[in-house]
């Protein structure tokens, strides 16, 4: 079987950047059993709840939720197991020293396919405040109101 090329987004994390400031993010392997990928392949994942953890120089994904293969028998495993994220020695020192800060935390962003392997993008980010997400909301609110001005307009 050839090997597909480019990437194949699975999952999407937009609560993220409602929620955070995204200061730097990294690529990151994923370390699943064969009936994982092949959920993956079906686009059965999800990220809204799930966070990054660092243990003993490892990382690792909490509570990403992958649907079990419905043919994968007792090959499946937990859902909500964690699992662990293959980054390079240099990334992962750089994001124990940033998340020591004050404010900062590594949240998933999404999960994809890149050259027929699956991918997580993770973040550095910083916590937004209320006002900063009333900002935020305004802001869209403006663009969408003068994207429905222009097109209003256009049709006249």
């Amino acid at each position: 079987m050839a090997k597909d090329k480019g990437t194949k987004l699975i999952a999407n994390n937009k609560k993220a950047f409602h929620e955070y400031f995204i200061e730097e993010s990294f690529e990151a392997g994923i370390a699943l059993a064969g009936t994982e990928v092949k959920s993956l392949r079906l686009g059965q994942c999800s990220i809204k709840e799930a966070f990054i953890s660092i243990d003993n120089g490892e990382v690792y994904i909490h509570k990403m939720h992958i649907n079990p293969y419905e043919k994968g028998n007792i090959f499946n495993k937990d859902p909500l197991r964690k699992r662990k994220l293959l980054l390079h020695k240099y990334e992962i020192n750089k994001l124990i020293g940033s998340s020591k800060e004050k404010g900062y935390t590594i949240v998933p962003i999404k999960v994809y396919f890149k050259d027929s392997l699956v991918k997580v993008e993770i973040a550095l980010a910083k916590g937004k405040k209320l006002y900063d997400k009333r900002q935020d909301i305004a802001k869209k609110d403006m663009r969408r109101e003068a994207e429905r001005d222009f097109k209003i307009r256009n049709l006249k």
